[in-house]
């Protein structure tokens, strides 16, 4: 009888300190607004790109490589020297190695992309090849674009 009257008190006593159902339900949050357009819009305005001392205005490309450079200089601006190639092109070593994405690509004018997974390309003209895409500068027709020297851009987030 003793047992039976501790095994009722225990189940008592357990029944109490279960959490009703009400408490276990999370507030609704708020939806995050996930398209590309808003994801795209975000990332806009962190990454930027000065062609020597003169910012452009850089349309980034939603991959693994751009996300990955954008991780690599986000505490530190990384300096580039481009030079030449072709007459249609300026290439340099970003002196480290991006995941490649490569695909078959005619490029245009203003199209910045990346080359055996450690050169930036910056065309100046157009070119069929296999790249991963980085970007496109928005004002294909800048200046920078079409100056005839080598340059050194500037790749960095601004918060």
């Amino acid at each position: 009888m003793r047992r039976i009257l501790c095994i009722l008190l225990a189940g008592v006593i357990l029944a109490g300190c279960t959490v009703p159902k009400s408490d276990l339900v999370q507030p609704v949050q708020e939806p995050v607004d996930t398209t590309a357009e808003a994801v795209q819009e975000e990332e806009d305005k962190v990454m930027k790109l000065k062609i020597d001392d003169t910012e452009v205005e850089v349309i980034w490309q939603q991959n693994e490589a751009v996300e990955t450079l954008r991780k690599a200089v986000k505490d530190e601006a990384l300096q580039v020297q481009l030079s030449r190639y072709g007459g249609f092109e300026q290439v340099g070593s970003l002196g480290m190695k991006l995941p490649r994405s490569d695909v078959q690509t005619v490029t245009e004018k203003g199209d910045i992309v990346l080359y055996s997974g450690d050169q930036i390309v910056i065309f100046t003209g157009s070119n069929t090849w296999a790249y991963t895409r980085l970007g496109r500068i928005a004002d294909a027709d800048a200046d920078v674009l079409t100056q005839d020297h080598d340059a050194v851009i500037t790749i960095y987030t601004e918060e």
